[in-house]
């Protein structure tokens, strides 16, 4: 009879039809908490974030490299007022690379820089983008610029960027790290690359 036939059906399909309606009742709440279920959060950046009120470091705390502070003085000024350089028809650099042995100051000199521009201030050590899992670093880079765009003025700080800024030849290892360091640093050129000129975000990396 056709209410047999349909009791069959569902007895052979039941358990296929729960599984894929757990799927999608799962992926629905991860879309409607923004991405915040599991595999949303393994997306996020893990930076840390300082309101402009929280930092008190200044240029004056900063000693010994008078000839960085002044390349650094043009940055402050365009955080302050982008919309000026702007009407000007003048562009500035998207990033900053400090370069220098370890203690020199390059992490004290770029919250000074924030500080004197009263910015947002992003810290994130290149390393914490890689992850085993190709993709994750690069998710990790847009939600890192989103955020620091929303907050804008705003200024990124990469610290150790040789962990991902290393020679992209070579074969990719069993994990696929190399691709993974590959894909976020090309990941973090392209973000840089679609600031608009009144956009105020930098990048400074160390």
């Amino acid at each position: 009879s056709t209410t047999s036939l349909l009791s069959e059906i569902l007895l052979g399909f039941g358990p296929t039809l729960l599984i894929v309606g757990i799927f999608v009742l799962i992926a629905r709440r991860a879309a409607g908490g923004g991405g915040m279920g599991a595999l949303g959060q393994f997306g996020r950046s893990k930076a840390r974030r300082v309101d402009p009120e929280k930092i008190r470091v200044t240029f004056a705390d900063v000693a010994g490299i008078d000839e960085a502070k002044m390349e650094l003085t043009e940055i402050v000024d365009f955080l302050k007022s982008p919309d000026r350089y702007s009407r000007l028809g003048g562009r500035m650099p998207h990033g900053v690379l400090l370069s220098g042995a370890p203690g020199t100051g390059k992490t004290l000199l770029a919250r000074a820089v924030a500080g004197e521009a009263h910015a947002a201030f992003f810290s994130i050590s290149a390393s914490e983008f890689i992850e085993a899992i190709v993709g994750v670093g690069a998710s990790r880079v847009r939600d890192l610029f989103t955020q620091a765009r929303a907050a804008a003025p705003a200024i990124v700080f990469i610290d150790e960027l040789d962990a991902i800024g290393r020679s992209r030849q070579g074969s990719a290892s069993v994990t696929g790290a190399n691709d993974e360091r590959e894909q976020t640093l090309d990941q973090i050129l392209t973000e840089m690359d679609g600031f608009e000129p009144s956009e105020a975000v930098v990048v400074l990396a160390a």
